[in-house]
């Protein structure tokens, strides 16, 4: 989806007093405390700190595959929060790609059938070549191989296409370079640049310290709050 001129006015997504918590027996723990986050068309920000400190909860609920049980999020004005689950998925195809840690794939098809049924979710518009995309990703000689025929990295990179498959306004990657080589870590990281180039937004959650160098900015995050950034 391209970016109308409305839309360059309004932060692309927009977190606001975000709090998450679960219940383990009779223990309450908190893994969003309150986390507030603003992000421009066009910019990059690398949410970073050590395992556990609510990264990933964030991006789900940023997503909105997570609902905060406090606080709300918007995207370009619109909420996002306390809608259904179809009304979030429509959301979420239309303007949000997602790259998660894991379940980013459909086993059954090829990863160019994965590319293409997420084109076809997405409805109409803007899109890239399925062929193209994995090509973009230094994959495109595996398009025909099933998910459990690649490696991890490869599996991530798929997933990253996938991601991108609807050109979003937005996307959000939780450690995209997680299970790669120094050298396609180099060109993820490019991708990504190249996203924001482009006028989109891009939240990604890593322990890369290259890839969070790369960002315009760094979110720092300690027991589910942000402390810098």
């Amino acid at each position: 989806m391209a970016l109308t001129e409305q839309k360059t006015s309004l932060p692309a997504i927009e977190a606001h007093e975000l709090y998450r918590f679960y219940h383990i027996g009779d223990d309450e723990t908190f893994a969003l405390r309150g986390v507030s986050l603003r992000v421009l068309p066009g910019e990059v920000v690398a949410v970073v700190g050590p395992s556990g400190s609510g990264k990933s909860t964030l991006l789900g609920c940023l997503a909105g595959i997570d609902e905060p049980d406090g606080g709300y999020v918007s995207v370009f004005g619109e909420r996002l929060t306390r809608r259904s689950e179809a009304q979030r998925a429509l959301m979420r195809a239309r303007a949000i790609g997602v790259l998660l840690q894991s379940d980013n794939l459909l086993n059954h098809l090829t990863l160019e059938q994965n590319v293409r049924l997420a084109q076809r979710l997405g409805g109409p518009g803007t899109r890239s070549d399925a062929r193209a995309l994995l090509r973009s990703v230094g994959i495109e000689a595996l398009a025909a191989s099933l998910p459990i025929a690649v490696s991890g990295g490869e599996s991530v990179r798929a997933g990253l296409a996938v991601a991108l498959a609807n050109d979003p306004d937005i996307l959000l990657a939780d450690e995209p370079t997680g299970e790669v080589d120094a050298e396609n870590e180099r060109a993820i990281v490019g991708l990504l640049n190249e996203r924001a180039a482009a006028g989109h937004s891009v939240i990604v959650v890593t322990h890369s310290a290259r890839v969070a160098a790369a960002a315009d900015r760094q979110v720092h995050m300690l027991d589910g709050r942000i402390v810098d950034g």
